[in-house]
């Protein structure tokens, strides 16, 4: 290696240690000999190993953690959010940049968690005396400020929110608060999920509208210090956020109304209008009034090849959309749930918002358990609370939903809840077949390809003329299918795969289905104009609109669903082992939930003003991310949230 390259390379050691004294006061002796001295001459990602363990051998087990984070990162793959870089390469000027900006920002991630407030210890029983709660009420409970450990609906309550979501569309219009109100920050620089999904595609990048939102959104991460973004069409915001992210008992905003996915996993997931959405994202905080609960107790075993899109579909035939729902939580009970994946109840979560309901929450339990363990990272599974609805817990309705008599069904444009078998439908002309959407989960890619598959197998071919477009929901599920050979499966049976994104869903940008098509798509919603103007579009599982696909005309897929190879499909659904537990104070690794109450007593009381995320590259020095904005705004002005208003946050 030439001496000026030895040079650069102690630059980047030496960056590495003024961001660790900037951001969070620690000083490191580069000189201190660890288990393995490392060689004289390093590559940056060498180093950034080195002063990890440097960390960890002077007791600064966060910080090397974290520093251990950004290395996974580096080194990880695109197509999993990473750099793809080499731990052994020279890096470019632009490739040492990005890394020393992940250094920076998942550092003062370790500030905001500081800043934030510490939960009080939970309860393992129920007091004596307490009336029984709902699961979305305890969570509320838990995440009251004033910690009354018990509410009722009526209630008017101050909460700590865990995360903020928001779409590159959404931003645009949040962005105009937030600079109205003086660019204040934002209250964690690791709680902010930001997802260009809506409007976003390669093949609209040039478009003016188009390269303003991607400018914003790129801005939001450098000015916030943004640990969670991955930038356009790496996934729909829904989909890798419930797969990687949310955890039970979390309470999620969010500027879009199918943030109640995460309700999938015991997470109270409720979406706002954009105002709404951009004080919590600043302040950490919000104000709701407690709504009443239903209760949609789940019986029964669905057949082979019925998920959530079909299930979903049945209680809107059943209960109709914006009746038992409106204005209310719809949470989901009872025994049928063992039957039902995390991937089905996302499904189920997120047409919540079609059936009317304020969120849609399933009650946590060892499937719940099993999908969190499984994740790599140990800060996206340690903050899990569980909680579950008291035997006694007071629901304004209950309704019982038999699984077993599930089918395939059709929601009828453009009513939702305009269902029938889709065998009484057998034979419609389709113009176009769209499987993708934020409702359309991993699960549910994998089953269509195993029918296509099937279909191919049986010498049916793509015959009739049209539109057949699949749109994964993630670049980690799309890396799954080219795993599985199953985008090759698409691509035979006639199907373009797009990028990650709502393409169809929205008909806005790139995707959009032309006046008087007839759609058949896996999203979940049928509304007029909403896969293009004039357009006809129907709601249907994915495994229909595959089986449709062949003759372009609506087909019952249960033939080909009664020769599915069953001990396939679960061997392909079943999740990955569980990585071996990282030690840590704060997570102990159990292989079942246990459940928890929310507790009285006040916690730690939050900053009288809200910290500042604003700050510049990390390679240009910059004062500490703690300061305060100049000329801060003295009031932030909030609206109390009502539930009940029938918020449309959606495009």
């Amino acid at each position: 290696m030439a001496k000026a390259e030895e040079v650069d390379t102690q630059l980047v050691t030496q960056q590495v240690l003024d961001i660790l004294l900037r951001i969070r006061n620690i000083q490191v002796d580069i000189t201190k000999d660890v288990d393995t001295k490392p060689p004289t001459l390093q590559s940056p990602l060498q180093q950034l190993s080195h002063v990890s363990k440097l960390l960890t051998s002077t007791h600064h087990a966060r910080e090397a953690e974290t520093l251990a984070t950004v290395l996974s990162l580096a080194t990880q793959t695109p197509e999993f959010g990473g750099l793809g870089l080499r731990e052994d390469q020279e890096l470019s000027p632009h490739e040492e940049a990005q890394v020393l900006f992940l250094v920076s920002a998942w550092l003062e991630s370790l500030n905001s968690e500081d800043r934030a407030k510490s939960p009080p210890k939970p309860l393992t029983s129920r007091p004596e005396g307490r009336r029984g709660m709902t699961l979305s009420e305890k969570i509320f409970a838990a995440h009251d400020i004033e910690r009354r450990g018990e509410l009722k609906p009526g209630d008017m309550v101050r909460v700590d929110v865990d995360w903020i979501m928001a779409s590159e569309l959404s931003w645009g219009a949040m962005k105009k608060q937030h600079d109205a109100l003086g660019k204040p920050g934002i209250f964690r620089n690791d709680r902010f999920w930001l997802a260009g999904d809506h409007v976003v595609d390669p093949r609209v990048k040039n478009v003016p509208l188009i390269k303003q939102l991607v400018a914003d959104s790129e801005a939001a991460k450098t000015d916030f210090m943004m640990t969670e973004y991955q930038g356009m069409n790496y996934t729909i915001m829904h989909t890798e956020f419930f797969r990687e992210r949310a955890q039970p008992g979390m309470l999620v905003i969010g500027s879009d109304s199918h943030t109640c996915s995460s309700g999938s996993l015991g997470c109270l997931a409720i979406g706002l209008g954009v105002a709404d959405v951009t004080v919590p994202l600043i302040t950490g905080e919000t104000w709701f009034k407690v709504p009443e609960s239903v209760n949609i107790r789940l019986v029964g075993k669905p057949s082979p090849g019925i998920g959530g899109k079909d299930t979903i579909l049945y209680i809107l035939k059943e209960l109709k959309r914006n009746t038992v729902a409106a204005e209310r939580i719809v949470e989901f009970t009872g025994p049928g749930l063992q039957y039902l994946s995390c991937d089905a109840r996302f499904a189920i979560a997120n047409m919540t918002a079609e059936f009317g309901g304020i969120t849609g929450i399933f009650t946590p339990d060892q499937t719940t358990h099993d999908f969190i363990t499984q994740r790599k990272s140990p800060r996206n599974k340690r903050n899990s609370k569980y909680f579950r609805p008291d035997e006694d817990a007071v629901y304004i309705e209950t309704h019982t939903i038999d699984l077993s008599a599930v089918q395939s069904f059709i929601a009828r444009y453009p009513s939702p809840d305009d269902v029938v078998p889709i065998r009484e439908l057998q034979g419609t002309h389709l113009d176009g077949c769209f499987i993708g959407a934020c409702t359309t989960a991993a699960e549910d890619l994998i089953l269509a390809a195993m029918v296509l598959e099937l279909g191919l197998q049986r010498g049916l071919r793509p015959s009739g003329a049209g539109k057949r477009k699949v749109v994964p929901g993630s670049l980690p599920i799309l890396h799954r299918l080219q795993e599985l050979g199953f985008d090759k499966v698409y691509e035979d049976a006639g199907f373009e795969v797009g990028v990650p994104g709502c393409s169809y869903c929205v008909g806005m940008s790139a995707d959009k289905a032309a006046k008087g098509e007839v759609w058949l798509s896996s999203q979940n919603r049928n509304f007029e104009n909403r896969m293009g103007t004039g357009s006809i579009g129907h709601v249907a599982s994915a495994v229909s609109v595959a089986a449709s696909s062949f003759a372009m005309k609506m087909t019952d897929p249960k033939p080909l669903l009664d020769d599915l190879d069953l001990n396939r499909l679960e061997s392909l659904l079943r999740p990955p082992p569980p990585p071996p537990p990282l030690p840590s104070k704060n997570h102990t690794a159990k292989n079942h939930p246990i459940f928890e109450e929310p507790t009285m007593g006040r916690s730690n009381p939050s900053p009288s003003t809200p910290p500042t995320a604003t700050c510049t590259p990390p390679e240009t020095p910059s004062p500490s991310l703690t300061s305060k904005p100049k000329n801060p705004s003295p009031l932030i002005r909030g609206k109390v949230q009502i539930l009940g208003n029938f918020i449309d946050t959606d495009a």
